[in-house]
């Protein structure tokens, strides 16, 4: 009697490729889902794009409270968290903190996003 094939020794089908031609590797992946995940909390993501539109490129925490109407201590966790996830630099100015977007993320963050659409299409 025959032993039943196990999935490694299953011969290979001819409508399976075995290399795809996906272009972010593990580690890129694993950046990008990192900051997706940050981005991923609304406040956050309408931090950043308050911040990557304002007239002067940058934003002082207490221009960003009322309008996510968020206290300032709440404003500035989400912000710290995008800090730390590289999404955005900082400068202390007297007692305020002023962040702008840091453009090589933004611009990473929208190549990858373009690559799947162009690669879905």
């Amino acid at each position: 009697m025959k032993a039943p094939q196990t999935q490694a020794t299953l011969p290979s089908s001819p409508c399976c490729s075995s290399a795809l031609p996906g272009k972010l590797k593990l580690k890129e992946a694993e950046q990008m889902a990192m900051l997706f995940r940050v981005l991923g909390e609304p406040a956050r993501l309408q931090l950043l794009s308050f911040i990557a539109t304002h007239p002067a490129g940058e934003a002082c925490v207490c221009e960003l409270t009322e309008p996510l109407r968020l206290s300032q201590p709440t404003v500035s966790h989400h912000l710290k968290v995008m800090y730390e996830a590289g999404l955005l630099q900082k400068e202390r100015r007297g007692n305020w903190m002023y962040y702008k977007a840091v453009p090589g993320q933004i611009e990473t963050l929208r190549e990858v996003l373009a690559g799947l659409t162009q690669s879905s299409s």
